[in-house]
């Protein structure tokens, strides 16, 4: 049976950010996990936090430590007029600002995109908010922005925080954009990023109803499900033709047409012949015969 992954490592890529000066004031999730991905496309960043310092650092120190790894850090009340030169010496070296707050404390703090651009006119500046426009100011969380685009199903929780690492992903993005915007035109820009956006992209697939239990990668594909075998689970994904087809030859079926692998006949076929095997086999049978699929500890919510 296979291990989970080790978690991802920071591997050798091209630096296309390098000599880019990034500060940010986004806490918690998205922000961060922005700010990381522009460390590692080489980017120098520095990220500023307020006197109790981000909640991410008290309930997820492990996340904060590996968001947070190669990022300068200050510590600044943007409330007070220290705090605010702090920011601002800063600000005057700077090609990227990044911002989660709500556009209403952004105009109390006088950080709004209008304000800092009669300051610094080659700004780029990358707002994370919840969701767009005049929704901006609505409190939300990633679970809400996922529930909002039918990706809660029943009562469970997401298996992760697919809003916040879409909008991560955005934002990181959003800089290059800017960074594309400003040398075509010489001048900073505004873009903000909403994590209801992100959640709304990562549904395509199933307002597609490519994931819908109708669909080939939502369940109606023999070929493309989770099965129990002896002693766990194997996910399989023989979606093409030559996956289909061997794992067909292999299961003693002869018929492995796109009709063929929708049948409730070969569902059941395959799941017999998956039911058969231990993980230690199917991984073997996989390597063997170049085979997608990914064996699994027994579901533990099941009898």
């Amino acid at each position: 049976m296979t291990t989970p992954s080790p978690a991802l490592a920071e591997t050798p890529s091209p630096q296309p950010l390098l000599g880019t000066r990034v500060l940010s004031l986004a806490l918690n999730l998205p922000g961060p996990a922005a700010l990381m991905r522009l460390k590692q496309m080489g980017a120098a960043c520095t990220k500023l936090e307020p006197p109790a310092r981000d909640p991410m650092a008290h309930y997820s120190p492990r996340a904060y430590g590996d968001m947070h790894a190669g990022i300068e850090l200050l510590v600044a009340d943007l409330k007070q007029p220290d705090g605010q030169q702090t920011l601002h010496q800063t600000l005057a070296q700077t090609d990227v600002l990044l911002t989660s707050f709500r556009p209403s404390a952004l105009h109390k703090l006088k950080l709004d995109h209008a304000t800092l651009r009669a300051l610094y006119p080659r700004l780029i500046m990358v707002t994370i908010v919840g969701a767009p426009g005049e929704r901006a100011d609505e409190p939300g969380h990633d679970l809400t922005y996922m529930a909002e685009q039918d990706l809660v199903q029943g009562r469970s929780l997401p298996p992760t925080l697919y809003a916040d690492m879409g909008g991560a992903l955005a934002a990181s993005e959003a800089v290059l954009q800017g960074l594309l915007v400003r040398h075509q035109t010489g001048a900073g820009c505004h873009i903000e990023v909403a994590l209801s956006d992100a959640a709304a992209w990562l549904a395509r697939p199933r307002q597609w109803e490519l994931t819908t239990p109708s669909g080939d990668v939502g369940g109606a594909h023999a070929g493309y499900r989770v099965y129990p075998c002896q002693d766990g689970r194997v996910a399989v994904a023989a979606l093409e033709p030559h996956f289909a087809s061997r794992l067909c030859a292999l299961a003693g079926l002869a018929d492995h047409t796109h009709a063929a692998m929708r049948s409730a006949a070969h569902h059941v076929a395959l799941a017999r012949f998956f039911g058969g095997l231990t993980c230690q086999s199917l991984e073997a049978m996989a390597a063997e015969h170049d085979l997608p699929l990914h064996t699994l500890a027994p579901d533990a919510t099941e009898p």
